[in-house]
């Protein structure tokens, strides 16, 4: 459904999208993740026509986004990160203009709007002010509204950013409905890997404009090598007889705790205590956010708590 070529983005001096080269299938739910200023934005930009690449190219479903936009356009729904209904009109009133800017068919519009409607669970509240709504139903009215032209293709830009977790639950159901129902390929970014986990078919990771990782969840997750033990010592143990046992693949030091990288943890955990005298000891299976850190650690750390570690804490790691 999409497929994208050497894909390059520069401003001045800034090298923002670095030729990416991606396929993404039909009916596919992809993820795109990066720290902040990593190029996801702009990489989903480019794609949806409002940016022109400095190189390279890409097809969105069937049609090359320099040489055919409309065509592009016409085939794509798109939800920013910022809402942009007119809060002074109703829900139904805002996706009325839409149908019209967009072209939709006298005898299909009323259809079509109460489609979306129902698909998002709005139809009891189309005509009340999009003032009145509440944060995630104004997040479900903007995909009501990227859908309502029957797109092939829809590009989720954060769509939960700054819901609370019972919205952002309700929010991962309906996209999920979405797919299913109105079989579309389905882009999104999020800075929430629970979010990513649960919904993606694959994830890419983007860091400095290029593409550091590609493949499933799971597969990922497979990436980092084995169980992850905590330990906090009481004494600082001898590293290089740790590292000569075969169960332990790797070994960092985080803030005077010992970080290892395990095979079968539940069952070597008591004989790694024969060799490090602990006040306290945790395991746990890797998840995307271990993923995302090792392999975007650089910019994290040069981002700081202004960047996205802010986010990362705030989602309660």
């Amino acid at each position: 459904m999409i497929k994208i070529r050497n894909l390059t983005k520069k401003y001045e001096n800034l090298l923002a999208v670095d030729n990416v080269n991606l396929e993404i299938g039909k009916n596919e739910v992809f993820g795109l993740l990066g720290p902040n200023g990593a190029g996801k934005t702009t990489v989903i930009h480019m794609l949806a026509t409002l940016l022109k690449p400095s190189s390279g190219t890409a097809i969105v479903n069937g049609y090359d986004i320099i040489s055919q936009p409309a065509k592009v356009r016409a085939s794509i729904g798109i939800v920013f990160q910022t809402p942009s209904s007119d809060d002074m009109l109703t829900g139904y009133e805002n996706l009325k203009i839409h149908a019209f800017l967009y072209g939709v068919p006298s005898f299909e519009r009323e259809k079509r709007i109460q489609s979306v409607l129902d698909l998002v669970g709005l139809g009891e509240r189309q005509h009340d002010q999009v003032k009145k709504y509440s944060g995630g139903m104004r997040r479900r009215l903007e995909i009501a509204r990227g859908l309502l032209h029957e797109p092939t293709v829809m590009f989720l830009d954060e769509p939960t950013l700054g819901l609370d977790p019972s919205s952002r639950g309700m929010m991962w159901d309906y996209i999920k409905k979405l797919v299913k129902e109105k079989e579309v390929t389905l882009i999104l970014t999020t800075h929430y890997m629970e979010e990513a986990d649960h919904l993606c078919n694959r994830i890419g990771i983007i860091d400095e404009g290029r593409v550091i990782a590609l493949d499933t969840p799971s597969n990922l997750k497979k990436s980092i090598g084995g169980d992850i033990v905590k330990l906090r010592p009481k004494s600082f143990p001898d590293l290089e007889s740790l590292r000569k046992l075969i169960y332990i693949r790797r070994i960092e030091l985080v803030e005077g705790e010992i970080m290892m990288y395990v095979d079968n943890a539940r069952e070597n955990i008591p004989d790694i205590l024969r060799h490090v005298d602990a006040d306290s000891v945790e395991f746990r299976s890797p998840d995307l956010n271990d993923v995302f850190i090792k392999l975007a650690s650089k910019t994290i750390k040069e981002q700081g708590e202004g960047g996205y570690m802010e986010r990362y804490a705030q989602y309660g790691r």
